[in-house]
């Protein structure tokens, strides 16, 4: 009767090491494990020091299917596409927004065309310790909503005279016109750190704002330099939240001209924009950071780096470039 062709597996080799150590031939080893005498003989043709061992010739197995797995994909097969995707997602770029701008800087070279399901695909058919120590970290995850974003008791300290987002022009709501802002901190280690962080409606554009302190004064004067560098017509409006940092909103919008609404509080949802963008800071920097150790030339690479990834919701223009043609153009209404 002819034997059908098995594949080995771990119980196999185990059993082949011990058939091997009792004195048994190929021919025997394949009648005892109902395999074809070829399927042995090529198991041990494998072996290099002439020792048998069921632990390595499983890794090896493991080792080789994966290779041809990833000969297979696209990105196994083109150094060049391979290099793209991956120092991208050290960027911390999702695989559509790679994929996306594939298509903007090689439009007519098809090798460099890969869909975000392929490059899913390559990433999760890699041995598990490979992929957690160079790109599942690096994958844009879908959090959970955060819900209550309360720093303590100071969020419940009164502000004096605040205007409430209930007053804010209709226009900021659209995201038409650009110019309009949304602003919080970001708290560090014990809450004894922070980092502003501003960010315009429209194009999504990031400033991380540096903070020796985060009481109201030194809030107010890094948010006022920050903002000096915006032209006039980019910066028309903040919408903040309740924390006791924007306690100088009156003195904020004298020196800087731009004008601060009131979030309702404990309502991260009435600044969407702030919100998300703060999650994409906490993939550099999670909690638990010592903000105080970071060089300002830390917190601007990052701010670059999230400034010039590709958005879906831009088209997949980055906020950089589009916030930088908006510079260029005080008549954009």
């Amino acid at each position: 009767m002819k034997t059908a062709y098995k594949r080995l597996n771990r119980t196999h080799r185990i059993e082949i090491e011990k058939l091997i150590a009792l004195g048994k031939n190929r021919k025997q080893i394949a009648t005892t494990l109902s395999v074809h005498p070829s399927t042995i003989s090529r198991e041990l043709k494998r072996v290099k020091n002439g020792c048998y061992d069921n632990l390595k010739a499983e890794v090896n197995y493991v080792h080789n299917l994966m290779d041809k797995r990833l000969g297979k994909t696209k990105i196994g097969n083109n150094p060049k596409l391979k290099n793209f995707v991956y120092s991208h997602l050290e960027l911390h770029w999702s695989p559509q927004q790679i994929s996306n701008a594939l298509k903007q800087f090689y439009p007519f070279d098809p090798t460099m065309q890969i869909s975000h399901e392929s490059i899913y695909y390559h990433i999760y058919i890699q041995p598990k310790k490979e992929v957690e120590k160079l790109l599942i970290s690096q994958l844009r995850q879908k959090r959970k909503y955060r819900g209550n974003t309360r720093r303590g008791t100071d969020k419940r300290t009164t502000i004096k005279d605040p205007i409430r987002i209930d007053e804010r022009p209709a226009e900021v709501a659209t995201r038409e016109i650009p110019g309009h802002w949304e602003g919080d901190l970001i708290l560090g280690k014990n809450r004894e750190s922070a980092i502003g962080t501003l960010v315009e409606r429209t194009t999504r554009f990031l400033i991380m704002v540096p903070l020796k302190k985060k009481d109201a004064t030194s809030v107010r004067k890094a948010f006022e330099k920050a903002f000096s560098n915006i032209p006039k017509h980019l910066k028309l409006s903040l919408t903040y939240d309740n924390g006791t940092e924007m306690a100088q909103h009156k003195l904020f919008t004298k020196n800087s001209k731009v004008k601060v609404y009131f979030a309702h509080p404990y309502s991260p949802w009435e600044r969407p924009t702030n919100e998300n963008t703060n999650g994409l800071i906490r993939d550099y920097f999670p909690k638990g950071t010592d903000f105080n150790l970071l060089s300002k030339k830390d917190i601007i690479q990052v701010q670059n780096q999230i400034n010039e990834r590709p958005r879906k919701t831009l088209e997949y223009e980055s906020p950089l470039n589009t916030i930088s043609r908006l510079y260029m153009t005080q008549n954009f209404i």
